[in-house]
C-alpha cells in the first residue's frame, strides 16, 4: 500500500506550508499529492506550483469539478500539467454538487452519471491526440452547421495513459466509476464498511471485463497522531460536521447519505440539522466518536499501523492522508508518523 498527501484547498492561511508539506512527502516517498477545488481556490494552478517545487512524488486533481471546464479544456490541462511535470500527472474528476454547479457554475445538475460517462469519453479521445469528432446527449463536436471542424491536441503529454481518477459515493456512481476509471478517490471510507464502496466498484470493473487487479483504491483519511485517542478524535468533529452536515441541500448531500448507509441514520439527521441551523458546535459534538474512529487515523504510531492494515486488508492500495488543520510541525509529524507505521505494518 501507498501513501499520498491531501492538501485540501488552496487560500486557506496555510500556503506557505502546504509547500513544505508537499516538498517533505516528496523527500519520504509519498507517491502523490493531491489538491482540491470548490469556489476558492483552482486545483490546476496550485498542481502546477507544486509540481514546480517537488521532484518525483505525483500531483494529482482530487478534484477538477466537471461543471467546471469543458471535456476538450480539462484534456488540454491534463496534458499540460502531465508535461510541465515531467509525467507526474494524476487527473481526478467529480461532479460536485448541485448548489456548486448550478449556484456557481451555472450548469444544471442533471444526467450526472451519463454526463461523467461522455465527460470521460471526450477526455480520452482528445488525449489520444486523434482527432476530436463526438456525438452525445451533452456534448456535440464540432458544433453542426457551423465553421467548426475536427481537431486534435497538439501538446504531446509524457505519458500515453494518464491516470484518470473519479470522485464516487453513491452506488451508482461508484459502479460506474469500477467501468470508466483507473482508479477511485473516497473519503468516509471504514474497512469495517468497505463492501460499501467495493461491490459497486467490483460490478463496475465486471461490466468492463475486469477485476480490482490494477485499479487504484485511494481513499482520504484525516490522521491526528497522539496518545489521547478522545482528544485526536474530537480534532476532527468540525470536518466530518463540515460534509456530513453542511455539503449540499438537506435533500441532497452524498456524504450524509453514506453515513446512513454506514449504520448512523440517527446522528446524520442530527448533524444536518444542527449545521443547517448555524449550529456548527452541536453538529460536531453530534459526530458519533466511533464514525470518526473508523474512517480517520488517530492515535499514536502503533494504533495507527493497525488501522492501516486494515485499510489494506479491505483492499485500499493508496491511502492518503490530510492533516489539515494543524500547525506545520503537527503536519510533518503526522507525515513522518504516517511512514513510520506503514514500516511497522510491513506495508511499505
Amino acid at each position: 500500500m501507498r501513501l499520498g498527501i491531501n492538501l485540501g484547498y488552496w487560500g486557506l492561511g496555510m500556503d506557505a506550508d502546504n509547500i513544505a508539506v508537499a516538498q517533505e512527502a516528496d523527500r519520504l516517498g509519498y507517491s502523490v499529492c493531491w489538491a482540491a477545488e470548490a469556489y476558492g481556490s483552482d486545483a490546476a494552478t496550485v498542481l502546477s506550483f507544486v509540481a514546480a517545487r517537488t521532484e518525483r512524488i505525483d500531483v494529482g486533481s482530487a478534484i477538477f469539478q466537471i461543471p467546471a471546464r469543458t471535456p476538450a479544456m480539462t484534456a488540454m490541462t491534463a496534458a499540460t500539467l502531465d508535461t510541465l511535470s515531467g509525467g507526474r500527472f494524476r487527473l481526478g474528476l467529480g461532479v460536485s454538487g448541485p448548489q456548486v454547479s448550478e449556484g456557481w457554475y451555472g450548469v444544471k445538475f442533471d444526467k450526472p452519471l451519463a454526463r461523467t460517462r461522455e465527460y470521460v469519453e471526450i477526455i480520452r479521445k482528445a488525449m489520444s491526440r486523434e482527432r476530436l469528432v463526438h456525438e452525445g446527449a451533452h456534448w456535440t463536436l464540432p458544433l453542426p452547421g457551423g465553421p467548426g471542424k475536427p481537431i486534435k491536441l497538439t501538446v504531446h503529454p509524457v505519458r500515453e495513459h494518464i491516470p484518470l481518477y473519479i470522485a464516487a459515493i453513491g452506488p451508482k456512481n461508484l459502479e460506474q466509476t469500477g467501468e470508466i476509471a483507473d482508479g477511485w478517490l473516497g473519503i468516509f471510507f471504514a474497512p469495517e464498511h468497505a463492501a460499501l464502496s467495493l461491490d459497486p466498484l467490483k460490478a463496475g470493473r465486471a461490466k468492463a471485463g475486469k477485476d480490482l487487479e490494477g485499479f487504484d483504491l485511494c481513499p482520504t483519511v484525516t490522521i491526528a497522531v497522539g496518545e489521547d485517542l478522545k482528544a485526536g478524535v474530537d480534532s476532527q468533529r468540525s470536518y466530518a460536521a463540515l460534509y456530513i452536515g453542511g455539503m449540499g441541500s438537506k435533500e441532497k448531500n452524498f456524504y450524509n447519505q453514506l453515513t446512513r448507509r454506514m449504520g448512523y441514520e440517527q446522528a446524520a439527521d442530527e448533524i444536518q440539522e444542527r449545521y443547517l441551523a448555524k449550529d456548527y458546535a452541536g453538529a460536531a459534538a453530534a459526530v458519533p466518536h466511533d464514525l470518526i474512529d473508523a474512517t480517520s487515523l488517530v492515535g499514536d504510531t502503533a494504533r495507527i499501523a493497525d488501522r492501516m492494515q486494515a485499510y489494506a486488508d479491505a483492499g485500499v492500495t493508496t491511502l492518503t492522508l490530510a492533516p489539515a488543520g494543524f500547525t506545520l510541525d503537527e503536519r510533518i509529524q503526522a507525515l513522518r508518523t504516517g511512514v513510520e507505521a506503514l514500516e511497522r505494518a510491513g506495508l511499505a
